[in-house]
C-alpha cells in the first residue's frame, strides 16, 4: 500500500464524517460544463453542513482543506437551493489546482471532516490503492458517491437482509467465489422474480443488482466468521497485520472475481457461446473468449469472428494487460465498473484498438466527447450475438 493510502484510511477512521467518489470529467472541467469544483450528492450533505439544506436559499461555508497530507486550500462549501437548482459543491481551490486536471479523471477522491471548518482530502490514482481503500471500508465501486461508514450497511431491503441471514446461517467458511456469485444471484432473482428474459433485456442493471447483493452477503458472512476473532486481543503486532492483510486480500480477490462470475451468468442467459480463461499464445488467458479456444486455434476460422473481453472492476492502470492476451483479435474489449477515465487515457485506449464496455448508467460520467465510443453491456452483447448468428453452427459447440 502507498503511504497516502495508509494515511487516508487512518484519517477516515478517525473522522466524524467522510465521503468518497470518483472524479468525473464534469468535476475536472473536461466535459464543457460551466460548473467548477466537486459535486457532492444530497445524501452526503452532513459532510458539508451537518444537515440537509433547505430549498429556497443558497448557503455557503468557508473551510480549510489539507490535500494529500501536504498542501492546504481555502475553499468553499456551497449549496445552491434557489430556483430550479438543488445541489451541493466544493469550490475555490486556487489557480492551477492539480486535482482538477484531466489526468485525475477516474481517480478516487476522499473528503474527511477533522473539525467544523477543517477537512482533509486525498486523491487515490492507482487501481490497487483504490481497490484496497474500498475493500477496507466494505465498499464496491458501485457504492461510492456516499458517506463512508466502517459499519457500512450494504442493503436497505428487508427481504434481502433476511435472505442473506438465512444463507449465511448454513455456512461455516467462505464458499468458492463462483458459489458466492450464484448464491447472490439466486437471492436477488427469487425475491424479485427475475427471469432469463429480464436478464437478457436488462444486463446493465442486473449486473449491479447482483453485485450489490453479493457485497452484502460477503460482508455479513465475514462478520459471522470473524466475530470471535474481533473480540479477542492479538498476541502481537505481526499476528494482527497478518490477519488484516488476509481480510483485505480476500475482499479484493472476491470483488474482481465477482464481476467475471456475474458477466458469465449474463452471457449464459443470452445464449452466447464463450469460454472463460481460454489459453491463447504463450499461455495467456483472457477473461472471456467468444466463441471458444477451438475456434481461436483453428486458423481457418475468421479472426474477425473472434471476440476477446477482459473484465476489471477498475482499469486506470491495468487496461493495458488486455492488449496482448489474444494476438488474433485486432480489437479487444474491456468491461469495467470504473466511473470516468481521463481523455488522455481514453485516446490511448482507442489508439490501441481497445473498446470499453461500461454499464449504461456510468457512461455519463465519462467526457462528453468520448461517450459515443463507449459500449454499454447490452451493446456488447448485441455485437457478439450478431457475429455468432452468422457463424456456422458446427463451430458453436
Amino acid at each position: 500500500m502507498s503511504e497516502i493510502l495508509d494515511i487516508a484510511i487512518q484519517i477516515v477512521k478517525e473522522s466524524k464524517t467522510s465521503f468518497c467518489r470518483f472524479i468525473t470529467g464534469n468535476e475536472a472541467g473536461t466535459t464543457g460544463s460551466h460548473q467548477a469544483g466537486f459535486y457532492i450528492p444530497k445524501n452526503a450533505a452532513p459532510l458539508l453542513f451537518g444537515e440537509e439544506c433547505t430549498r429556497g436559499r443558497n448557503r455557503e461555508k468557508n473551510v480549510t482543506i489539507k490535500w494529500q497530507n501536504d498542501i492546504e486550500t481555502s475553499s468553499r462549501f456551497i449549496y445552491y437551493g434557489q430556483g430550479t437548482r438543488n445541489e451541493y459543491r466544493i469550490t475555490r481551490f486556487g489557480k492551477g489546482f492539480e486535482f482538477l486536471m484531466d489526468k485525475y479523471v477516474g481517480s478516487l477522491i476522499i473528503f474527511a471532516e477533522q473539525a467544523e471548518d477543517y477537512y482533509q482530502a486525498f486523491v487515490l490514482e492507482s487501481d490497487d490503492d483504490i481497490e484496497t481503500f474500498l475493500s477496507y471500508f466494505n465498499l464496491s465501486t458501485e457504492q461510492t458517491n456516499q458517506l463512508i461508514s466502517s459499519t457500512q450497511v450494504q442493503s436497505d431491503d428487508e427481504k434481502i437482509r433476511l435472505a442473506i441471514a438465512a444463507a449465511i446461517a448454513k455456512l461455516n467458511d467462505f464458499p468458492q467465489t463462483t458459489e458466492m456469485g450464484k448464491m447472490s444471484q439466486n437471492i436477488f432473482n427469487k425475491i424479485f422474480n427475475i427471469t432469463n428474459k429480464y436478464i437478457c433485456t436488462n444486463p446493465d442493471t442486473i449486473l449491479f443488482d447482483w453485485r450489490n447483493v453479493e457485497s452484502s452477503l460477503f460482508f455479513a458472512l465475514e462478520d459471522k466468521l470473524y466475530h470471535d476473532v474481533y473480540t479477542k486481543p492479538f498476541a502481537n503486532c505481526n499476528e494482527l497485520m497478518d490477519f488484516a492483510n488476509s481480510i483485505l486480500n480476500r475482499r479484493k480477490s472476491r470483488s474482481g472475481k465477482s464481476l467475471e462470475h456475474h458477466l458469465s451468468a449474463i452471457f449464459t442467459a443470452n445464449k452466447l457461446v464463450f469460454e472463460e480463461q481460454a489459453v491463447t499464445e504463450n499461455n495467456k488467458r483472457p477473461d472471456f473468449l467468444f466463441p471458444n479456444s477451438n475456434c481461436y486455434h483453428n486458423f481457418e476460422f475468421p479472426a474477425d469472428d473472434l471476440t476477446v473481453l477482459g473484465a476489471k472492476t477498475t482499469c486506470k492502470d491495468r487496461w493495458r494487460q488486455v492488449l496482448n492476451e489474444a494476438d488474433r483479435a485486432d480489437v479487444k474489449y474491456l468491461c469495467t465498473l470504473q466511473p470516468a477515465i481521463s481523455r488522455a487515457q481514453l485516446k490511448e485506449m482507442k489508439d490501441s484498438h481497445l473498446e470499453l464496455v461500461v454499464p449504461k448508467h456510468l457512461i455519463g460520467s465519462y467526457p462528453k466527447e468520448n461517450q459515443s465510443d463507449i459500449l454499454s453491456l447490452a451493446d456488447f452483447i448485441s455485437i457478439v450475438k450478431q457475429k455468432q448468428s452468422e457463424i456456422p453452427k458446427h463451430y458453436l459447440v
